[in-house]
């Protein structure tokens, strides 16, 4: 909408009863990046469209998208409740009307029951104001208007609702209207049909009385208007149940006892109490007792006389009319019993809304939320509870904005947030708003509040403090809808809700003030106040301008944060607020008085228009003060200056404005009376006397407000000065001409105090900035600068030109038409002077044959601080090229270690191109010379170095000498010298490697042929070496071959090391053990660390202690590797959980376990054992890594490397094997020699079992001696006929231990377990890994094989099962007897024991 558009006045078109209609939208602006750089600029711009509305919406430009900065962790809130019929003004006075009703009723013993007219709810607040509108019960009987009076509530003509609308009145409202004029009640009964609904009162003053229960419900959706029978019956003959001995006969009731009385008797005579009208104790059974006051009356002495008793609870008249004469309470919100988190309220809200509307949250459309939220907040049928969090103050939890020194991290690129002037941290604060005068920091104005919503939840009618500006943000979540109305219709739509609510405002004249009260636009439209709406989406800002009243609801879980602001346009409008807040007797949230008087003190750097704006403001209040000062000035005892005071304590008594310019107290009451100036007749009125001297306070003299408002009307009409200046300038008279500094002053100052208009301010700035470049230029050439000017050349490139002499000249005479004087303009007259003189230098110094070339420089230094055009330039630059070349010439021959070939040439290239002269020519023909020599000579060298075959070393040596004559640098020369002496070194280097019978290391000789390779020299010795490395080469196939599998992928050194590089691997999985073996040894981690520490040893014994270290290292790694593997096949809760074989899944089916590392694998994984002979041991193909050959053929391998006298780290390695291999040999006949495997036979065939081997210590240590010999054997890379027997050995004598058990499926079926079958081999091998672990043998089996196992359950009180074969049953024993395990027979035993 463009500013001059006028916006259009809403026209609310009539639709269908009580169908709510959208108003018409308000504006929505987009503002470019430009126009969103500066938001009171912008603000200030839209005011003219926008205030016309009351609230417009801006959305940023898209790539605004600030963080949401909120610590979310640390917000927990308390929300408000809000049941949405009582919002709603109009449909607040039903409920209230109603509660009245049925409290009348409630207490003549009665309940109230709502019936129904045409299947609708009967609107019994309607009829009665209808009633009473006609004149009452009696003149709508008498003329026959209840017709009339259906047709006003909506009723079709001619179906005689008048008589069922007489009838409801009469028996329900009839009563109650002839209460209030203070007669007697007939009849107090109230009967009522079966289908009418029973009403259950919102008893407002009582639940806003009270906290709120924890259980309290929350959005419910309920029906107010309930079909159940009352608990509470009113028909003849029927007892309430629920409320017992209310309605009590003179006859049977019982006294209650006094204190300090001895009641003796429980019976007393009815003759005590009197009725009251009669003054006669007679005729007890009609005598009634009140059951609020306890008075007494005859039924038939009331009027009209009651023919019955009633039933139930029963209140005199007098008791009727203080309880439905009570004042009714200030209508407020309730805060929920729980607190939230924004998660847990998020849950809460998005649980409601999608249950409400029976559809995912993001599929509601918001025109139908907003027509349902419209009928729920105007039925009295249905009570839909939400809640709000709103009011949160951001200084406790933090803003959704980011902030500085805040708990929140902003990233780099989003830095600029902190800083803009939309971050509702800043704008209110700053300079532009005049709230930054006011030093308190204000909650909801100067601080953001926060606001979390849900579904339905709502902002009522309101303006905001002070009649500000607010500005509001959603952060995130779905939309929040907005309703506003101008500021110029707030009276109108005030007397409105007056008119249409009147009993809100009678007990409650501030109701819009509160935020507690709604009222339906269409309603608002149809009394003539304009009302526009908006729906505002996440990303977006709405702002409310001055004394716009605004309301609203959200559409369901969002984020929003709002904060107000003031610009200079709003501060009449706000001394306008505080007049009216006087008038309502309402507190101030900041003193006016106080904020101007601030900007006041500030008067030399306030801008210009907030002066002019602030000197009205200051002029208004100093005048009233005086005014006020000199009617109480007869009255006034004594003056005393403010202490420093809390607003809050200098409120006025009488219409609680703050006091802050002066206040006045009574002295009978010091301290506790203060008022302000308007009121001192409130001190006469208090002392009931015609004169009472008071006491004046002020926070200034009137000799001090004088000079604050000085100053601030002298701030507003400096300007004026600073125009006359301005003028003169641009009058540009040649009396009063200026200097640059005075105009640049100007300038700063326009800049400074936002001088308008800007016309003007850009006039002075484009003479300052003509008169800078001026200076500038004239400075460029005083300092000798280059100044450059392009023109264009009517194409792309660009010509640079300098400054002619006679534009120099020219330019000295501009200075004069300048509308200022610059200080350059002096010294200008001096630089042409010296072009002048440089001029005449240079013509003297060209005549000249030979001039020198730092003559010709100076000069040229001299035409560098002469920007001017200078002709003779080009001659003296041309003159002193060829001094310099000469120059170099001679410098490069005095050197001609430096004097290269591509130096030559270019100095020749450089003479080509110089002006002939004949010292030029003379040198370039010394230089062609020389060239001409050296680049033959280059030419035949490196012919030499790529001679094949290659030239002996004296050929080369004969060339070189011949070279030394001639003076330049030359590469190839240079490089064949170099050649020549690393071949002598070379050829040392080989005498010397052999010399005294040495064995060389074969890295040595591999690295001195490499050498060779690289010199092309004859070498005698290279080819007798190159024979050596090549018997190297097979000797290490032919141990490859013995030693390496087929197609395997590692070296033959590898092949000791591989086993320790397996356990590495597998021991990373088990990150503790790991650590142990790491802390352990810091040395030889891998294979690389023993390859490099083999490559660097000096001799064979060096070597074996290496490798000595690596045996070290290799056995501690693989016992741990074995004590991890064996302990995971312990008996656990979860056996599926274990991770083995190759695949690393659960064991299944028939498994075989490593002998060596004790891994258990599938047999479909791994190559089976069925070809394995019976006692021979199975090695899974992590630690088969080699061949493993007979002794006899590595013995071999040995004796042809000492033939070869070539020293390897393979050769060293094999060397170590062989020693291994020996010493592993003499400790197994040591071993047999002193009888250890006799005695753990004996031990076994004794049947000595050890659990947990908690056995002997000597058991112990000969089962771990005989465990690490046997891990030892396997280690080694040969086949000896001694691992195979021990092997075999401790399988015969271990594997069948003696059954302590009954008889097995073995002894069953003697076929299957033959010793010679391979599945024998298995079993036995699981078994023995069975019995070292302490693992159930049968749960054992069920893991790695297809064993069957049979159970049994225990008849005591555990009915726990039992493998049969572990308990020792029988199948036939366990299906013929009852088995009761141990921990049955005997409860003191311990099954973990």
């Amino acid at each position: 909408i463009k500013p001059d558009e006028p916006f259009p006045t809403p026209i609310l078109c009539h639709s269908r009863l009580n169908e709510f209609i959208p108003p018409p939208e308000c504006p929505v602006f987009e503002p470019s990046w430009e126009e969103f750089a500066d938001p009171f600029a912008y603000i200030n711009k839209i005011r003219p469209i926008a205030e016309k509305t009351g609230i417009c919406k801006v959305r940023p430009p898209p790539e605004w998208q600030p963080p949401f900065a909120c610590d979310v962790d640390r917000l927990k809130f308390t929300p408000r409740i809000q049941r949405l019929n009582e919002l709603e003004a109009q449909t607040r006075v039903k409920l209230n009307f109603l509660d009245q009703i049925a409290k009348f009723w409630e207490l003549q013993g009665c309940t109230l029951k709502i019936p129904h007219v045409e299947r609708k709810i009967l609107d019994l607040y309607q009829l009665n104001k209808l009633v009473n509108e006609e004149g009452g019960f009696d003149a709508v009987c008498r003329e026959r208007r209840w017709t009339k009076i259906s047709v006003k509530m909506g009723f079709a003509p001619g179906k005689a609702i008048g008589s069922h609308l007489r009838t409801h009145y009469e028996r329900i409202l009839y009563p109650y209207n002839l209460f209030q004029t203070g007669a007697n009640l007939p009849k107090a009964t109230l009967t009522n049909d079966t289908k009418d609904k029973e009403y259950t009162p919102h008893d407002l003053p009582q639940r806003q009385s009270v906290q709120p229960q924890e259980t309290c419900s929350i959005a419910r959706r309920a029906k107010r208007m309930r079909s159940e029978v009352s608990c509470f019956k009113s028909e003849p003959g029927e007892i309430c149940e629920n409320r017992p001995n209310l309605r009590r006969r003179m006859g049977t009731f019982v006294t209650k006892s006094e204190p300090g009385k001895n009641n003796d008797t429980t019976d007393q005579h009815v003759d005590q109490y009197m009725c009251l009208v009669c003054g006669s104790g007679s005729a007890e059974d009609r005598l009634l007792l009140c059951d609020g006051c306890d008075d007494s009356y005859h039924i038939f002495c009331l009027i009209p006389p009651l023919h019955d008793v009633p039933k139930g609870d029963w209140r005199c008249p007098k008791c009727l009319a203080q309880e439905c004469g009570k004042p009714p309470v200030a209508f407020g919100f309730e805060q929920a019993s729980r607190s939230y988190t924004l998660q847990a309220f998020g849950d809460m809200a998005d649980s409601f809304k999608s249950d409400y509307f029976n559809m995912p949250v993001h599929m509601v459309p918001t025109e139908l939320v907003e027509k349902e939220f419209w009928r729920l907040v105007s039925t009295i049928e249905e009570d839909v509870t939400v809640e709000y969090g709103a009011d949160i103050a951001s200084k406790e939890f933090g803003s959704g904005f980011p902030v500085r020194n805040g708990h929140f991290e902003v990233s780099p690129e989003d830095e600029h947030y902190l800083t803009s002037g939309w971050n509702l941290n800043n704008m209110p604060v700053l300079d532009a708003s005049v709230l930054t005068h006011v030093t308190a920091d204000i909650c909801g104005m100067k601080l953001p509040w926060l606001y979390v919503g849900m579904c339905f939840s709502s902002f009522c009618w309101h303006i905001e403090d002070h009649w500000s500006y607010s500005i509001n943000y959603l952060h995130w979540g779905e939309p929040k809808t907005w309703y506003g109305a101008p500021g110029y219709a707030a009276e109108h739509l005030e007397s409105v809700m007056k008119k249409l609510a009147p009993e809100l405002f009678e007990s409650q004249p501030d109701l819009l003030h509160q935020l507690v009260t709604i009222m339906n636009p269409n309603t608002l439209m149809n009394n003539g106040v304009p009302i526009y709406r908006t729906n505002q989406c996440a990303g977006e800002f709405v702002i409310t301008f001055p004394r716009a009243y605004h309301s609203g609801f959200n559409q369901g879980f969002n984020f929003a944060e709002a904060v107000n602001f003031c610009t200079m346009d709003w501060m009449p409008i706000g001394r306008n607020c505080v007049g009216h807040y006087r008038q309502l007797s309402r507190y101030c949230v900041f003193s006016h008085d106080e904020m101007v008087c601030n900007m006041a003190c500030k008067a030399d750097t306030m801008d210009v228009d907030l002066a002019s704006v602030v000197n009205k403001e200051m002029t208004a209040m100093v005048e009233e003060e005086e005014e006020l000062r000199d009617k109480v000035k007869k009255m006034v005892i004594s003056t005393s200056d403010y202490e420093v005071l809390p607003d809050e304590e200098r409120q006025c008594s009488k219409c609680r404005t703050t006091c802050y310019l002066s206040s006045i107290t009574c002295p009978c009451s010091p301290g506790k009376m203060v008022l302000s100036l308007p009121h001192p007749q409130s001190v006469l009125l208090s002392t009931q006397q015609p004169y009472t001297p008071v006491s004046l306070h002020y926070k200034f003299t009137l000799d001090e407000l004088y000079p604050m408002m000085a100053s601030v009307k002298q701030r507003a009409e400096s300007y004026k000065e600073w125009v006359r200046n301005v003028q003169d300038i641009l009058e540009n008279k040649e009396s009063k001409k200026r200097g640059l500094e005075e105009l640049h002053s100007l300038v700063e100052q326009a800049e400074l105090h936002s001088f308008p208009p800007p016309n003007l301010v850009d006039q002075l700035r484009a003479v300052a900035f003509e008169a800078d470049k001026v200076a500038v230029m004239a400075q460029q050439l005083l300092n000798g600068k280059r100044q450059t000017r392009y023109r264009s050349g009517g194409g792309k490139s660009q010509s640079q030109n300098e400054l002619t002499v006679e534009e120099l000249r020219s330019f000295v005479r501009q200075l004069d038409t300048l509308p200022c004087n610059i200080r350059q303009a002096p010294l200008l007259k001096d630089l042409l002077s010296r072009v002048d003189d440089f001029q005449r230098r240079s013509e003297k110094l060209l005549s000249d044959d030979s001039p020198s070339p730092q003559e010709l420089q100076d000069l040229l230094d001299v035409s560098l601080g002469l920007d001017v055009e200078l002709p003779q330039l080009p001659l003296l630059r041309e003159r002193l090229e060829q001094a310099r070349w000469l120059e170099a010439v001679q410098q490069a021959s005095s050197r001609p270690d430096d004097l290269c070939l591509d130096t030559m040439r270019r100095l020749i290239d450089q003479g080509v191109g110089l002006a002939p002269h004949s010292s030029v020519e003379r040198a370039m023909a010394r230089l062609q010379e020389l060239l001409t020599v050296s680049e033959q000579w280059e030419e035949r060298v490196l012919s030499l170095m790529e001679a094949r075959p290659y030239h002996s070393i004296e050929t080369l040596d004969a060339a070189l000498q011949e070279v030394d004559n001639i003076p330049a640098y030359l590469p190839n020369c240079l490089e064949l010298k170099d050649i020549v002496a690393k071949a002598k070194k070379w050829l040392q280097e080989a005498e010397a490697l052999q010399l005294g019978g040495r064995i060389p290391v074969l890295d040595s000789l591999s690295e001195l042929v490499l050498r060779a390779e690289s010199i092309p020299v004859w070498l005698d010795p290279l080819s007798r070496l190159e024979a050596l490395i090549s018997d190297v080469q097979m000797w290490k196939e032919s141990a490859a071959k013995t030693f390496l599998l087929k197609n395997s992928t590692i070296s033959l050194l590898e092949v000791n090391g591989h086993i320790m590089q397996c356990v590495d691997s597998n021991l990373k999985k088990e990150k503790k053990l790991h650590k142990s073996i790491k802390k352990a040894s810091t040395k030889l981690e891998s294979l690389c660390d023993v390859e490099r520490a083999l490559s660097e040893s000096k001799d064979s014994a060096s070597a074996m202690t290496t490798l000595a270290e690596v045996r070290q290292r290799e056995m501690e790694m693989l016992l741990a590797l074995r004590a991890s593997n064996e302990s995971k096949l312990l008996p656990a809760e979860n056996c599926c959980a274990l991770s083995v074989c190759v695949c690393q899944k659960a064991p299944s089916g028939a498994m075989v376990q490593c002998e060596l590392c004790r891994e258990v694998f599938h047999c479909g994984c791994v190559a089976t054992t069925v070809e394995l002979e019976y006692g021979q041991a199975w090695l899974c193909p992590l630690c088969q890594c080699s061949r493993k050959p007979p002794l006899d053929k590595v013995l071999p391998l040995l004796a042809s490397l000492q033939r070869i006298r070539v020293r390897l780290p393979e050769g060293d390695a094999l060397r170590f094997l062989i020693e291994r291999t020996v010493r592993w040999q003499h400790r197994v006949q040591q071993a047999c020699t002193e009888g250890v495997l006799e005695k753990v036979s004996k031990m076994v065939s004794g049947n000595i079992m050890f659990a947990n081997n908690s056995g002997p210590p000597y058991f112990n240590d000969i089962t771990q001696m005989l465990d690490e010999l046997l891990v030892e054997g396997f280690l080694l890379q040969v086949t000896l006929p001694e691992t195979e027997q021990l092997y075999r050995y401790l399988l015969y004598k271990l594997a069948h231990l003696p059954s302590h058990s009954a008889p097995t499926d073995e002894d069953q079926h003697p076929q299957q377990t033959q010793r010679g079958s391979p599945h024998h081999v298995k079993v036995a091998i699981i078994m023995m890994t069975a019995v070292a672990c302490n693992i159930c043998l049968i749960l054992f089996l069920s893991f790695f094989s297809n064993f069957q196992v049979n159970w049994v359950q225990c008849d005591g009180s555990c009915n726990q099962w039992f493998h049969q074969i572990c308990v020792g049953l029988s199948a036939e024993r366990a299906e013929k007897e009852d088995y009761i395990c141990i921990s049955c027979t005997q409860p003191d035993y311990d099954r973990g024991e």
